[in-house]
């Protein structure tokens, strides 16, 4: 197993596109890391300059001891379990596993070996003579995660390898990759734009944007102090709501037109500066009557089971609220109140924290 550095890398693409701006982490030794964001925003292409797929315009990567900037994938120590699962489709589950071995020159002992046990971790065992057109998508992941383990790498790279599957089955899925990396314990990064996949999966969150890196940290760093406007809107679901405001005099803070105690070791120094608030749907509870700090302008409901999503106004800014079910109006005025400890406050300008 191996740490993974990634020093200054940046990718240039013909025509001065920089794909990838940059970007600096380091992932220990059997650690998860997620890279995570929007389409576009350069989490594959830093995927596969680590897989060597894509050369590196400058900086370094480093897996191990080793800067592999030169080195040729299939040098790198590495195995990639891709979208499209990238299997053979004229050769049997046991055969697609033991591909990569075989061309190794590994004892046919050794093969045998290593493809049954993967099809145990991984429940294929019966599988293992079927093609890949007689297995469901599922079984199919199954596979293309076992050809990986049967390589026993040094890093595992996954490049969104549960974007195929319904969402049943996703959920499903990554429980086993979950299960799965912390029993064998080597060091893995994950491709994925789905939010919850990356706050559920990775022990290091990488929140990436436009080729950068927006925030590095636990998830749960990240969600409860995200260092930007996009990371705070990004992460969660449902999303926060962002609301205009204003700092007023010590100890207060204006929204919608009302005044909110505030927390004055916060330090709100600057009365009368524009603010953005960040307030998360569960961090809004339905006040009693005379108690309301905010009113909400109530356009629809979402019934989700458990929960409601109260959806509304607040002047011209769109709020989301979630509470049990059973409470909400279906039309008319809301009260609200929220914990200001709950809150978050960014520049309008430029989208960052303010760490009053």
């Amino acid at each position: 197993m191996a740490a993974v550095t990634l020093s200054g890398v940046r990718k240039v693409y013909q025509g001065g596109v920089e794909a990838v701006r940059g970007v600096s982490f380091d992932v220990a030794d059997g650690q998860f890391c997620v890279l995570v964001g929007p389409s576009g925003c350069g989490k594959s292409t830093l995927l596969r300059m680590v897989a060597g797929l894509e050369t590196i315009s400058d900086g370094t990567v480093r897996i191990g001891d080793r800067v592999v900037n030169d080195i040729e994938p299939a040098e790198r120590d590495i195995a990639m379990v891709f979208q499209n699962y990238a299997l053979y489709p004229h050769m049997s589950v046991y055969d697609n596993m033991a591909y990569g071995l075989r061309n190794r020159g590994t004892p046919k002992a050794e093969i045998e070996a290593r493809v049954r046990e993967a099809a145990r971790i991984l429940a294929i065992e019966p599988y293992l003579d079927r093609r890949p057109r007689a297995l469901s998508g599922g079984q199919r992941q199954r596979v293309a995660m076992g050809r990986a383990i049967v390589r026993k790498p040094q890093v595992f790279l996954f490049d969104e390898p549960l974007s195929n599957l319904d969402a049943k089955l996703r959920v499903q899925m990554r429980v086993e990759i979950k299960r799965l990396q912390r029993a064998l314990g080597v060091t893995s990064i994950y491709v994925t734009h789905d939010q919850i996949e990356a706050m559920t999966l990775s022990d290091l969150l990488v929140v990436m944007n436009a080729g950068h890196v927006e925030q590095i940290g636990t998830p749960i760093e990240l969600y409860r102090r995200p260092r930007t406007r996009f990371v705070a809107g990004f992460l969660g679901s449902p999303a926060m709501n962002f609301v205009p405001g204003r700092l007023g005099q010590p100890g207060e803070l204006v929204i919608g037109g009302r005044t909110l105690p505030w927390d004055v070791a916060r330090g709100a120094t600057c009365p009368g500066s524009a603010v953005e608030v960040g307030i998360r749907p569960e961090n809004l509870r339905v006040a009693a009557p005379g108690s309301e700090q905010i009113l909400m302008e109530v356009e629809f409901v979402e019934e989700l089971g458990a929960t409601q999503l109260i959806h509304g106004r607040v002047g011209e800014a769109a709020l989301a609220v979630q509470v049990p079910t059973g409470i909400a109006p279906e039309a008319g005025m809301l009260g609200l109140t929220v914990d200001p400890g709950s809150t978050h406050l960014f520049d309008p300008a430029n989208g960052l924290r303010l760490d009053l």
